[in-house]
């Protein structure tokens, strides 16, 4: 387990420690807690709610990797099921800042790398930037998705954000993290790696530029993680199907080290790629990493 989870742990009420401890030192957690952890947190701490989801930030913002700024920003978000996903700020050295992932984005593609399809709230450890507020305007629910600060009364994201620009003004009607296929065939594929890239292409939100897309990276003891391309109708918040990828790895415990091989897929057709990018970053990881690409 990482250093900054186990300090973290000590920053939660004690009773809120005794069953969480188990939980985060056990090597398959995922950085996610199920409705019935949930449940368990909420009957041995007396805290439920918003206030159990305030409690666990200092868990999410463990997850931070922050070179740079050295200041780490947590979020949880929680779907219709009520489980809860952490996330964190990511930063990359050596390429522009518009490769960082923030924390709210970490969150919400960690929920949606493990399936969730409508969420419900993100409680977040400071307020949302304008780039934040812009990317959840893109997701499935926008309009009833609520947010919670420290020390502040829930508001909805459109208090947050009103007169929002979105899909809608576009003549968009898909959302972000909506159950969709992008019918993109993979059964030519005989890389694994490039065929779970093609596989995360199939489920992304990519309605403005057409370029379904998607990267896996592969881990040194044999792990697959992918990430599915997010676009967003102000297009600067869109997120990067590689880093999609990376916010996978990170949340599953592992580090940058631990990467042994990346693929990239995407439309060939498209007005848009991600390859200059997605080499630019990892190089900045490690230019040894190789990546496989191909388009479809």
């Amino acid at each position: 387990m990482r250093t900054a989870l186990t300090d973290a742990l000590t920053q939660l009420p004690d009773a809120l420690q005794s069953v969480v401890s188990d939980w985060i030192n056990d090597a398959n957690f995922g950085a996610s807690f199920t409705p019935e952890q949930v449940a368990q947190m909420e009957s041995a701490s007396g805290l439920s709610g918003a206030a159990l989801r305030l409690a666990l930030l200092p868990l999410a913002a463990a997850y931070a990797v922050t070179p740079i700024s050295q200041f780490n920003v947590g979020a949880i978000v929680r779907d219709e099921s009520g489980t809860l996903y952490l996330g964190a700020n990511i930063e990359f050295t050596g390429v522009q800042l518009g490769q960082t992932v923030h924390a709210e984005q970490c969150a919400i593609s960690h929920a949606w790398t493990k399936g969730a399809k409508r969420l419900t709230d993100i409680t977040i450890n400071y307020s949302p930037c304008g780039h934040c507020r812009q990317f959840m305007n893109e997701l499935n629910g926008a309009e009833s998705l609520s947010i919670q600060l420290p020390q502040c009364d829930a508001k909805d994201l459109h208090t947050y954000l009103p007169e929002p620009f979105g899909p809608a003004d576009l003549g968009i009607e898909s959302r972000l993290l909506t159950d969709e296929s992008n019918q993109l065939s993979t059964d030519d594929i005989d890389i694994p790696l490039l065929k779970a890239a093609a596989d995360a292409a199939n489920r992304s939100h990519a309605p403005y530029s057409g370029n379904y897309s998607g990267a896996a990276v592969e881990t040194s003891d044999g792990e697959f993680f992918s990430g599915m391309y997010a676009e967003n109708a102000a297009f600067n918040p869109s997120l990067p199907p590689l880093q999609v990828a990376l916010i996978a790895v990170n949340m599953a415990g592992y580090h940058w080290t631990d990467i042994r091989s990346v693929a990239l897929a995407e439309m060939a057709s498209s007005t848009v790629s991600h390859l200059a990018d997605t080499q630019a970053t990892l190089d900045a990881i490690d230019p040894d990493i190789p990546l496989v690409y191909s388009t479809r």
